[in-house]
């Protein structure tokens, strides 16, 4: 019988094998459809897990991946017991055994357990008291979103060394083409264009031509991988924590398609409909809070992405046009860099052609 051959990296290989995820059914999204460590994850957790709530907030809380285990409830349901008997701390297991779960945990458990188990009046009232919360503040254990993005940008913002450029855009020609534009994609696609959708657009032709731009870093940090590909990811801010769902080959996408993508994608996320899988594998992040009139931020980068773009809110402004003044559409957005991949010259010539290319965006169109 003969072999079949397949592309993947070293650290695809070694989860896979962790994992115990066949690679023959992974699909790579590497050049020459080589597999990454993040298809590999994205197979992974697109399986379904049947698990009972508390057994998953002690997972949850004690670290403990659920794949793999076997579950003794019913049709392999995982149960509280089963995760409880991979836990050494006999205290944990102590108060995770009992029949009321409620009540001034021991010492080594979170109080966020308490507070998620407990599921009555009582049970929120010790739960303040252990918070130390009083009539002018209130303390709450933190969600597991909000701990997730915690931890996420902790690692980002301490563990790669950042430098940031930012640009004053002219948006006039930008805004005349969406004007132009709403009519004819309202009636192909029923939905209606926004700013973003057009600097995505043109974000994806820029990011084709600047390689280390919508590049990252290998796990050991030996090597610099080019996406021959791009996999945009778009920030959503909710009121649980921020969300980046991601359009997956975006270059592969026209105009249409890709209003299509980001709004679907915005809808499941803020209904929270997304799956897992779209949430992986982002190659380049564009966060915009324009709309709420913010002038100016910088934004953190979305590991492992090797830089994000951040949007701000359009402003006019006087402007020195042909030695005359004149008023105009101004935006800011910054470029976050990941100071290992990408040098201040690199960043600077993609902004300056993205930037030409938002000035001039009817080439977009061609």
């Amino acid at each position: 019988m003969e072999e079949i051959k397949f592309r993947a990296t070293p650290a695809a290989r070694a989860l896979a094998k962790r994992l115990g995820v066949s690679l023959l059914n992974v699909e790579g999204t590497g050049p020459k459809g080589r597999i990454h460590k993040n298809d590999v994850a994205g197979f992974n957790y697109v399986k379904k897990i049947h698990v009972s709530p508390l057994a998953r907030r002690v997972a949850e809380e004690q670290h403990i991946d659920l794949n793999g285990i076997s579950g003794s409830g019913h049709n392999g349901k995982i149960m509280k017991d089963d995760v409880l008997a991979l836990v050494s701390d006999p205290q944990v297991k102590a108060f995770f055994t009992r029949d009321e779960l409620y009540g001034t945990p021991p010492a080594g458990i979170k109080v966020a357990v308490a507070a998620k188990a407990a599921t009555n009046a009582q049970a929120s009232q010790q739960v303040a008291a252990v918070s130390n919360s009083t009539d002018e503040t209130e303390m709450v254990p933190m969600s597991m979103m909000r701990k997730v993005i915690a931890r996420r940008m902790s690692e980002s913002y301490f563990g790669a060394p950042t430098f940031m450029q930012t640009w004053e855009v002219d948006m006039t020609e930008m805004n005349a083409l969406r004007a132009k534009l709403i009519e004819p994609i309202m009636e192909k696609t029923g939905k209606k264009i926004t700013v973003t959708d057009l600097l995505s657009l043109a974000l994806v032709r820029m990011l084709l031509k600047h390689k280390y731009i919508n590049s990252s870093l290998s796990e050991d940090g030996n090597q610099i991988i080019f996406h021959n590909y791009v996999n945009l990811a778009v920030a959503v801010g909710l009121e649980e924590g921020l969300i980046v769902p991601v359009v997956k080959h975006a270059e592969k996408m026209s105009l249409s398609e890709l209003v299509v993508a980001i709004k679907d994608l915005t809808a499941r996320t803020v209904s929270k409909k997304l799956l897992p899988d779209e949430q992986m594998g982002s190659t380049f992040t564009i966060s915009n809070l324009g709309m709420y009139g913010v002038s100016h931020f910088s934004a953190i980068i979305n590991q492992p992405n090797a830089a994000i773009l951040s949007v701000a809110a359009t402003v006019k402004k006087p402007v020195v046009i042909n030695n005359e003044i004149v008023i105009r559409p101004m935006m800011n957005m910054s470029l976050t860099s990941d100071h290992r991949l990408i040098d201040g010259l690199v960043a600077a010539k993609f902004m300056t052609d993205l930037k030409a290319l938002i000035e001039n965006p009817f080439s977009l169109l061609i």
